[in-house]
C-alpha cells in the first residue's frame, strides 16, 4: 500500500516498509498528497496563531502559514499547467483524518502546554514529511517539474524542521 499510507499518515513515526515500484504513487496521487499535507500544516499553524500567547510560537506559526501556502500555490500553478488534476487518495484521506484527530486533541490544551504540543507536533510532522518527500514521493514523481518543485519544498522543509527544533528547545 502507498508506503504504509505515506508513513502512517504522517503523523505516525515509526519503521515503514519499502515500497514496490507497484505501490509507488502516481504524480496525480503524489500531487494531492503533497497538496494535503501542506494545507494540514497551514490549517495547523492558523490554530496556533488563535491558542498561543507565545510570540516566538506566533511568529513560527505565521511563517509556517506563509510558507506551506506559498508552496501550494505554487503546486496549483504546475498542475494547472500540466493539465493535471490531482487525484484524492486513501493517503490524502488518511492525512486529513488525522490532521482533524490532532487539531481536537491540541483544541483542548492551553499556554505552555498547547505551545509545547503544537512545536513537538510540528518536529514530527515535517521529519516525517521530509522523510516521505526524500524516500518516495520526489523518487516516484514521473514529472520533472514536480519532482523539482517537491526537491525545493524538501529543502524549505527540512529549514522548517529545524526551525521548529530551535523554537522547542527555547520551551524547555
Amino acid at each position: 500500500m502507498i508506503r504504509n499510507l505515506i508513513v502512517a499518515g504522517l503523523f505516525v513515526l515509526g519503521a515503514a516498509g519499502v515500497a514496490s515500484a507497484a505501490d509507488a504513487p502516481t504524480d496525480p496521487q503524489i500531487a494531492h498528497i503533497a497538496y494535503t499535507a501542506g494545507q494540514i500544516d497551514v490549517t495547523a499553524a492558523e490554530q496556533a496563531v488563535k491558542k498561543s500567547t507565545n510570540q516566538t510560537i506566533i511568529d513560527f506559526a505565521n511563517l509556517m502559514i506563509a510558507d506551506h501556502k506559498a508552496v501550494n500555490d505554487q503546486a496549483l500553478a504546475l498542475v494547472t499547467k500540466l493539465g493535471v488534476t490531482p487525484e484524492d487518495n486513501a493517503t490524502s484521506q488518511a492525512l486529513s483524518q488525522q490532521a482533524t484527530d490532532k487539531l481536537a486533541e491540541l483544541e483542548k490544551l492551553d499556554g505552555p502546554a498547547f505551545d509545547k504540543a503544537y512545536v513537538d507536533n510540528e518536529i514530527a510532522y515535517h521529519a516525517a514529511v521530509n522523510d516521505a518527500l526524500s524516500t518516495l514521493l520526489i523518487p516516484s514523481a514521473q514529472n520533472a517539474e514536480l519532482k523539482a518543485l517537491l526537491e525545493t519544498g524538501l529543502q524549505l522543509f527540512t529549514e522548517h524542521q529545524h526551525h521548529a527544533e530551535m523554537v522547542g528547545a527555547e520551551l524547555k
